[in-house]
């Protein structure tokens, strides 16, 4: 009954966000909602790249997911993400190629995430001015300060009166739980930190594998 219950609020969080005019998004020319924070996910690991989007969610990141690099660069193209959390390996390509192509259009971050911490993927990665590496597993935070320390360098660009008052709002608003897929395919609910606490649990103890 429990693990009903479990599952049944994990689909509930997990639908679909694309399309979701955020609080601190302003309408432009097209129709279409700038958001400050969005933030796109591509990895082919599905289990990973689901608990990503959901614990990305509860600290108040727009979260979409692509599971391949063409999808990747589609997704980027039409949302506009202002970071991207880029697999090293995809099925179709190389995340190196997706970082290419997508800044041929698109100024945007990129955190690279990668099983394979070569000195080539490093050194490949800083000469396309990628800033932050992240080696799997890695803790969940640290993938969430590293979105958040980009989303804020794109908040300077920006520089607005109402874009920063809606980046704190997000933040203080975020959900006190948020489901986590387990790689057998049940699922638990987990505690974000609250009132500057700091439980165990996923935020610093959460390690995530995948590749």
């Amino acid at each position: 009954m429990v693990q009903h219950e479990y599952s049944r609020l994990a689909r509930s969080l997990l639908k679909p966000v694309q399309g979701r005019t955020s609080q601190t998004g302003k309408p432009g020319s097209n129709g279409e909602s700038t958001l400050v924070n969005r933030v796109l996910v591509v990895d082919d690991e599905q289990t990973l790249a689901q608990n990503l989007q959901a614990y990305l969610q509860a600290q108040g990141l727009d979260v979409h997911v692509a599971h391949d690099g063409a999808s990747g660069i589609g997704l980027a193209e039409s949302l506009a993400p202002q970071v991207i959390v880029l697999d090293y390996r995809l099925p179709d390509m190389e995340g190196f190629q997706v970082l290419e192509t997508v800044r041929q259009n698109r100024q945007c971050h990129f955190v690279l995430i990668t099983a394979h911490p070569t000195a080539e993927v490093r050194e490949r990665a800083a000469e396309l001015g990628v800033t932050h590496v992240l080696f799997k597993p890695f803790p969940l935070a640290e993938l969430a300060r590293a979105i958040l320390d980009l989303v804020g360098i794109e908040r300077q660009h920006r520089a607005t009166d109402d874009s920063a008052a809606g980046y704190v709002e997000r933040r203080q608003n975020r959900n006190e739980l948020f489901p986590l897929q387990l790689y057998d395919g049940s699922w638990v609910l987990a505690d974000r930190r609250r009132n500057g606490a700091k439980p165990p649990g996923p935020d610093d103890e959460q390690l995530l594998t995948g590749e």
